[in-house]
């Protein structure tokens, strides 16, 4: 039972933190790259929403982060690259339904 609150000295637990979406030990490029890019299109969406005459690059951004998000959140293979995406989504969804309510994917572009 003292081996249960000794704490260990082995020299492989003595290491810096470090954040990696590849908590199962594998490289996953295109699904780290697809987090990466979903929470960046969400960022953009969701920030380009505050102005109303960007609706183009908030609607455009907010979906194409939806669309990229559904794809990895199908593809991703960890829980650190699964909460990026959802997080990333989050914020695209906001950004693109404040930039449909501005004016949408076409508005003032399309005539009509």
């Amino acid at each position: 039972m003292a081996q249960a609150v000794r704490p260990t000295t082995d020299a492989r637990h003595h290491h810096r933190f470090r954040f990696t979406f590849n908590s199962d030990g594998q490289p996953h490029p295109v699904e780290n790259g697809l987090a990466v890019a979903t929470l960046v299109l969400g960022l953009l969406a969701s920030i380009a929403a505050f102005w109303s005459g960007l609706h183009l690059c908030s609607s455009w951004a907010g979906l194409i982060g939806l669309l990229v998000g559904a794809y990895g959140q199908y593809r991703s293979v960890t829980t650190a690259e699964r909460f990026v995406f959802i997080i990333g989504m989050g914020l695209a969804g906001i950004g693109f339904y404040i930039g449909m309510a501005h004016g949408g994917l076409f508005g003032g572009v399309l005539g009509g």
